[in-house]
């Protein structure tokens, strides 16, 4: 899952970014309000965790501008965690106000934001449980882990969050580039049949039926399919 982080905080900023790696997001890390909100109108986000204390443009000034424009594509469906020192009802009620999912308040712990995000995630895919399941196929996002009709299946980091993107959008058709956008952050080296290999790596490692290639268009995780 892609994820974008804006904190002008040079250590704190780099820390969640260190942090929600590990935890498997790829992350894009912005500095300042106006070059989040210029992220936000090109790029597609599973979700934001947003500083409000921000240079340029303030994070709540960048989540009013996001929830009221139709242009951008995340301006309604992606959901948004203010993270923040600003602590007094006053301060939430605003951000929530603005159109923010969620609000954690500085210092915070890792795990919890983490925890957070995932089920932010998973509500924005309009999934109520926390594992998500197909045909046998068992993807539990807090342990990191996935199963195979009960047993263990090794994947890498990035077959993780590709087979993670397919399950939140079972019954859905995503594009290369869609799926592309959630693998890798800006930096990232994209190979040109990255998506492929790893499609291919998930049939051999969990079985070849699971996800199928819609010619011209891209993958599809049905949600009835079995094994």
């Amino acid at each position: 899952m892609r994820v974008l982080v804006v904190e002008d905080d040079a250590l704190l900023g780099d820390a969640i970014q260190a942090g929600l790696k590990q935890s498997g997001y790829a992350v894009d890390w912005m500095k300042d309000g106006v070059s989040a909100e210029q992220a936000l109108a090109t790029e597609l986000y599973a979700a934001v965790v947003l500083d409000l204390g921000l240079p340029r443009l303030s994070g709540l000034e960048v989540l009013r501008r996001l929830r009221s424009r139709n242009d951008q594509i995340n301006s309604k469906r992606v959901p948004v965690l203010i993270l923040t020192a600003m602590d007094t009802v006053d301060d939430r009620i605003k951000g929530l106000d603005a159109g923010a999912d969620d609000y954690l308040v500085k210092p915070f712990d890792m795990g919890e934001l983490a925890a957070r995000l995932r089920a932010l995630i998973r509500r924005a895919s309009g999934k109520t449980e926390p594992l998500l399941q197909v045909a046998g196929v068992m993807l539990d996002p807090a342990a990191h882990r996935v199963l195979y009709q009960g047993k263990p299946v090794e994947l890498s980091a990035r077959e993780f969050a590709l087979l993670h993107a397919l399950l939140l959008n079972a019954g859905k058709v995503l594009s290369r580039a869609q799926l592309e956008e959630q693998l890798y952050a800006w930096g990232d080296e994209i190979e040109s049949n990255a998506v492929e290999v790893y499609i291919h790596h998930l049939r051999r490692k969990l079985f070849p039926e699971l996800i199928e290639t819609i010619r011209g268009v891209g993958y599809l995780m049905p949600r009835d399919k079995a094994s």
